[in-house]
């Protein structure tokens, strides 16, 4: 909130969004998953990005256009064993980020989710850590046989908060 409100005391509206929020925790089957872990990791991917779109909607709106990109997962479409956690709050993503879209289309709103795969972060090389593998072994089980780059994903984000993107 106080993001937006700094960037509209600048520029005098809020053309586009970037949700990015992400935590995970330790590899755990479902029934060994504390509450509290699951609601530190819901609280975080979900509830924060709920929060961070409903301000931004309420500004858009007064706007008449915008765009929101949220970042989620491939474990928002999928599921990988160990992380229910991590999982349940990244298809959460996509449940607000799909009703959002219908909901504000006719407004003038492009509400979009990106969902990356292994992407070279921090939070990948201790996933990986934590099942005992390296970097290397975790690209050759992706399609491209490698790690995606932030870079990819900010490409892909930039076009969706572009007017190329309508």
């Amino acid at each position: 909130m106080r993001t937006q409100q700094k960037t509209i005391a600048i520029y005098g509206k809020l053309d586009c969004a970037f949700n990015n929020a992400g935590i995970d925790l330790v590899v755990t089957p479902l029934h060994e998953q504390a509450i509290e872990d699951f609601d530190k990791i819901l609280s975080v991917n979900a509830r924060g990005l709920f929060l961070c779109m409903k301000y931004e909607i309420q500004q858009m709106l007064t706007q008449g256009v915008g765009a929101i990109v949220n970042n989620s997962s491939t474990n928002g479409l999928v599921a990988l064993p160990g992380i229910s956690p991590y999982v349940a709050s990244k298809h959460a993503v996509m449940g607000l980020t799909r009703t959002a879209a219908l909901d504000y289309a006719k407004q003038g709103m492009q509400i979009n989710a990106v969902n990356p795969g292994s992407i070279a972060t921090d939070l990948m090389a201790r996933s990986a850590d934590q099942i005992g593998i390296t970097f290397d072994d975790l690209g050759s089980m992706v399609p491209i046989g490698r790690i995606g780059q932030a870079t990819e994903v900010a490409q892909a984000v930039v076009f969706l908060c572009s007017d190329a993107a309508s």
